[in-house]
């Protein structure tokens, strides 16, 4: 019985946390105002904006709070049941694979700047932005690596992150960036370290183009959870049949 009233509480608190992240969508999708638009008008889109980014952050506080009593009753149920406790365990390793959570661990940092500006390149001259896609060849190579989370100036890699140039900026999860860029990896650093450094590798393709480069092997790295919203419009599970 324990176990039933343990679970249904469970579930009463993820409906909540769900409820709040609808909230968080609600507030963040039909913001979007293309065209000119007379001055007036654009005062009253930015307090709009204030006035939503108010509300998203009051959601994700509340979210947070939720998060921590949903984690406490997981916590003290599945110490009163062996069941859960499995189930409990296995939620959490989903949630790391899903990038949803914290995590910390050992690890390298790899900071990649711009060459120093010279006569023929100017301060606003940026080579990581114009080659931006030496970043998704570096997290691929991470990745090879057994890297099992990354970041990029904070921003968590999942598996719906893009990274693209958008005007004078490279996004990351829809998040204008711009160097220098500071990627971190979890797993283990000589392992990573070996495959980012090795002859012809990317490294050694970055720094052709004059790109400084630093890696640092650590003990400990923490890396922030993924703080978009993630929905899917097409996948969904499928059904195991009776």
């Amino acid at each position: 019985m324990k176990k039933f009233s343990g679970m249904i509480v469970i579930g009463l608190l993820a409906l909540f946390i769900g409820l709040v992240i609808s909230i968080q969508i609600t507030t963040t999708q039909g913001s979007d105002q293309g065209g000119l638009i007379p001055v007036a008008k654009a005062q009253g889109y930015l307090e709009d904006l204030k006035k939503v980014r108010a509300e998203k952050d009051a959601a994700l506080e509340e979210l947070n709070k939720l998060e921590e009593r949903l984690a406490q009753i997981e916590k003290e149920k599945s110490d009163e049941d062996f069941f859960l406790k499995g189930i409990v365990s296995d939620l959490e390793k989903f949630k790391m694979a899903a990038g949803v959570v914290d995590v910390k661990g050992p690890g390298v940092i790899v900071t990649v700047d711009d060459p120093l500006p010279t006569e023929e390149t100017s301060d606003g001259y940026s080579v990581i932005m114009l080659r931006y896609e030496l970043l998704l060849s570096l997290v691929n190579k991470m990745k090879d690596a057994g890297a099992e989370a990354i970041s990029i100036n904070g921003q968590r890699i999942i598996v719906t992150t893009e990274i693209s140039l958008a005007g004078d900026n490279v996004n990351i999860n829809t998040v204008p960036t711009a160097p220098p860029y500071i990627i971190k990896a979890i797993g283990n650093p000589d392992t990573i370290e070996s495959t980012l450094t090795i002859r012809f590798g990317i490294i050694e393709q970055m720094k052709s183009y004059g790109l400084r480069i630093s890696i640092d092997k650590k003990e400990e790295i923490q890396i922030p959870r993924y703080s978009g919203i993630i929905k899917y419009r097409y996948a969904e599970p499928v059904e195991e049949e009776e």
